[in-house]
This record gives structure tokens, C-alpha cells and sequence, in this order.
């Protein structure tokens, strides 16, 4: 399994493997390990919502103690982790996706999208999958990115939300 892998997989389906939106933080924990909370659910308990539970580059946004959001962050030139369940056999990966690269990707895999508007803008473009409702949303690189090509857009997250 890539990440390439992982991303087109999400896309296409809205979920990583057996998480999804509006599973329970517990059954998602019990599959994940114990998550490292936002501070604000340490500081204001655990019924605050809409900060996310961290598990090195993957999120989870809560809400009501359910999954209502999933996020993959990556940061462009550099070297990042994901949990075993995201993506197995791999303690850390290349975390450097340039956005024509998931885009061939995604046609290739039969995955329709489509220019998201709202998350398009200045230097950042996204694109948002149909029918999952995965958005990908991607940035010219930062002065601290380590890329080979500075004119091109490399992929920064990708998250999916419900309403």
C-alpha cells in the first residue's frame, strides 16, 4: 500500500480503511489507539466539539463524540507518519504529492472531480471528489518546503466532513 494508495482510496470512498464520518471517537480509538486530544478538549472536557483528536498526519474532527470530520495532513518536502491502520508497513513516508500527480491518479482510478471554488483562490487550488465529497486542497510551496519545483501546486490535506 502508498499513499497514493490511501489518498485515491479516500477520494473515491470518503473513508480510510474502517473509518468514516459519524463512526464513534471510541470505536475509532479502539481501532487507532488512544488519540491525542486538542488542547481545548483538554482544557474544556471532552463534550466540546469540533476540535480534532491527532494521530501523527491523520485528524479526526469530533462532534457529540462521533467522527464528523477526517483529515490527512501533509507538508510538502518533508517526511511524515501516518498510523499503521492509514497506512500499513510504513513508519514514515515521502509526504510530497504534486497536484497533477493525484489528479492523474484519480482519473486513472475512474474517480470523477472537480474544481472546488470555495477552497480556490490566491496561491492555493482545490479539487473536491464526487460522490465522497473528499476535498484536496493544494498550495505553492511554503519557504520552508523542500520541493524540486517551486512553481507547482503540492497537495496539503485532504479532508472530507459531514454537514
Amino acid at each position: 500500500m502508498t499513499l497514493m494508495n490511501v489518498l485515491v482510496d479516500f477520494a473515491r470512498t470518503g473513508r480510510i480503511g474502517p473509518l468514516h464520518c459519524g463512526m464513534p471517537l471510541t470505536e475509532a480509538e479502539d481501532l487507532l489507539g488512544p488519540g491525542r486530544p486538542h488542547p481545548a478538549h483538554v482544557m474544556k472536557g471532552p463534550d466540546i466539539d469540533g476540535y480534532p483528536y491527532s494521530w501523527k498526519g491523520l485528524q479526526l474532527v469530533v462532534t457529540q463524540r462521533a467522527v464528523s470530520g477526517i483529515w490527512i495532513n501533509l507538508w510538502p518536502g518533508s517526511t511524515a507518519k501516518l498510523p499503521p491502520l492509514v497506512l500499513p508497513d510504513s513508519e514514515s513516508f515521502e509526504a510530497t504529492v504534486l497536484r497533477e500527480d493525484l489528479v492523474t491518479a484519480l482519473n486513472t482510478a475512474g474517480c470523477q472531480h472537480e474544481v472546488n471554488p470555495v477552497l480556490t483562490f490566491g496561491e492555493q487550488s482545490s479539487i473536491r471528489t464526487q460522490p465522497a465529497e473528499v476535498r484536496a486542497v493544494f498550495s505553492l510551496p511554503g519557504r520552508d518546503h523542500h520541493v524540486p519545483h517551486r512553481d507547482r501546486h503540492y497537495l496539503a490535506v485532504m479532508h472530507k466532513h459531514t454537514a
